[in-house]
Order: C-alpha cells, then sequence, then structure tokens
C-alpha cells in the first residue's frame, strides 16, 4: 500500500524529480530523522522548562532581564559543564528547526494545500527559522563568538523600527501581529480541544498518566497563547502609536503581566504554563508519533 501510495503521489513528475522526491521522502520517514526530531522536541522542552523558571524568578524579585529563550542558552551555558550542554541543546534545536522545514514541504500534519492549510505550513516554516537562529546563537556562545544574540524584545523593537520607516513596512508589522494572533488564537483553541493528544502514541500507559499528560498539554498550550497574545497586540500598537520601543518579545510580555493588577498571580500562573508546555515537548520527544506514513510534495 505504501509503495501504492507513493507511486500515486510521484504521477506527473519528470523522471528525475521522482527519483529525487523518493529519496527525500526516504530521509524524512527514516529512523534518523526520527531520532532527530525527538531531539528536538526534547531541547524545545529543556527551554520551555527553563523559561518557566526564569519567570518564577521575575515573579519572586530576582532576575527579569532574561526571562525569554536566550536568558535559558545562558542559564545553561552557567551551569557545571555549560558548554558541553548547551552544546547538545544546539544541537537538538537545529534537529528541531530541520523537522519544521520537513513539516512544511511534507505536509506531515495533513494541514492540505487550501488557503488555512498552506497558512498553517508557512507557520511551521516560521517557526523552524526561529529555531534555527536560537541554535545559531547557543553556537556563538558555545564557541565563545557572540552573547547568543538579542533579547526577544531587542530583536523585535529592531526590525519593527526598521518596517515602521516604509509604507509596506507598515502593513507588514499589521500583517505580522495578527499571524501572532491567530497563533495565539490556535494554541488556546489547542488547549481547549485538547486534539493535540492524537499525535501522540499514550496507549501502554495508565490511564492517570495519560490525564496528567493532558492537563499539561492544555495547561502549556493556554500560557503560550496568553504570551502570544500580548505579543501581537503589542506589535498592532506599535503601528497606532509609531513608536517601536512599544514592541514585545518574550522578556517584556512577561513584565507586562507582571505589571497587571494581580500582576504576581497572573505571572506566576503563566510561568507554571510554561514549565508545563516544557514538560509536555519532553513528552513529545518520547511519544509523539512522527515515522510510519509516506510524505510526498504537496
Amino acid at each position: 500500500m505504501k509503495g501504492n501510495a507513493t507511486m500515486k503521489s510521484n504521477i506527473g513528475l519528470p523522471e528525475h524529480m521522482q527519483h529525487a522526491g523518493g529519496i527525500a521522502r526516504g530521509a524524512a520517514t527514516s529512523q534518523w530523522m526520527t531520532m532527530l526530531a525527538r531531539l528536538g522536541y526534547a531541547a524545545k522542552g529543556v527551554v520551555y522548562l527553563i523559561v518557566g523558571v526564569l519567570a518564577v524568578q521575575l515573579v519572586a524579585g530576582r532576575g527579569g532581564e532574561t526571562t525569554d529563550r536566550k536568558g535559558a542558552l545562558h542559564t545553561i551555558y552557567e551551569q557545571p559543564f555549560g558548554k558541553f550542554l548547551l552544546a547538545m541543546i544546539a544541537i537538538g534545536l537545529v534537529c528541531f528547526a530541520l523537522w519544521c522545514f520537513i513539516q512544511t514541504v511534507f505536509d506531515t500534519e495533513g494541514k492540505g494545500k487550501s488557503t488555512k492549510g498552506i497558512l498553517a505550513r508557512l507557520g511551521y516554516s516560521g517557526t523552524g527559522i526561529s529555531y534555527t537562529l536560537l541554535a545559531v546563537g547557543a553556537i556563538q556562545l558555545v564557541v565563545g563568538t557572540g552573547s547568543g544574540g538579542q533579547s526577544s524584545t531587542s530583536s523585535t523593537q529592531s526590525w519593527t523600527g526598521k518596517l515602521l520607516q516604509s509604507g509596506p513596512g507598515v502593513a507588514l508589522i499589521i500583517l505580522v501581529g495578527l499571524i501572532v494572533l491567530g497563533i495565539a488564537a490556535s494554541m488556546f483553541y489547542c488547549a481547549y480541544s485538547a486534539h493535540f493528544q492524537n499525535k501522540l502514541a499514550l496507549q501502554e500507559l495508565k490511564a492517570q498518566t495519560r490525564k496528567w499528560i493532558l492537563s499539561f498539554g492544555r495547561f502549556g498550550y493556554a500560557a503560550v497563547g496568553v504570551v502570544f497574545s500580548i505579543i501581537g497586540l503589542f506589535l498592532i500598537i506599535v503601528v497606532f502609536r509609531y513608536d517601536s520601543s512599544d514592541a514585545k518579545g518574550l522578556d517584556s510580555a512577561l513584565q507586562v503581566l507582571l505589571q497587571q493588577p494581580f500582576g504576581s498571580v497572573l505571572l506566576a500562573i503563566v510561568a507554571l504554563g510554561l514549565m508545563a508546555y516544557g514538560a509536555y515537548s519532553l513528552i513529545e520527544a518520547r511519544y509523539r508519533r512522527i515515522a510510519g506514513r509516506q510524505f510526498s510534495f504537496q
């Protein structure tokens, strides 16, 4: 059956493209790629766990300037054997970025070729680019050629400042803001529907363990949704105020939460949610369904 599906997907393609597609599909479904994808989810989980811990420290009145993924890299670097640990994380981040690009090209999530599906697949590319840059920052720290890159807020303010200087750039900021808000909405939907559990192979686990995993996933997706909502809203505000200093990254989005009424409580909840999201990513590294189906160019 798999062979027939592969042949059908290649109908109409030149012979050399069929051959290239076969090689690519083989690589995408290989045990090596499965292992690399799992390593990527594990690295992502470690990063978000540390971001959550940094956010808890912010609630406690310690830190506050590095409560983003760059801060997580520095935290790893400062530990005993930090360079070695960070090198392993960098490899995992590269693996996760590669997996995101494979999700885009081979439509591993079954999003299809509709407008909604294409946008979702492009979102995987955006995630891949983001984690590629994070991996580069980690590598720079390991080899001593950089500081791990800009903080998320500094980076966001930099590119929004440049885009504000042109008319099309303003429209692009609005578009990015709407996309980020769309991502936030999808995160909230994931938390509500819990459809993410269909991507996990949990049959061998006890019912109570599955409930805990479901809770981690829902809590984590909701927390990430809150953070993306703040980032997206402030991107829109940048345009109306015409001031790039209003742009927020992950670190300053957490600061915004802290400044609200009952801010410490709100931030503590989101911080625990980010840790839950990290824990869920580690669970994905072990139980996510990755290999076992044939992918085709869409």
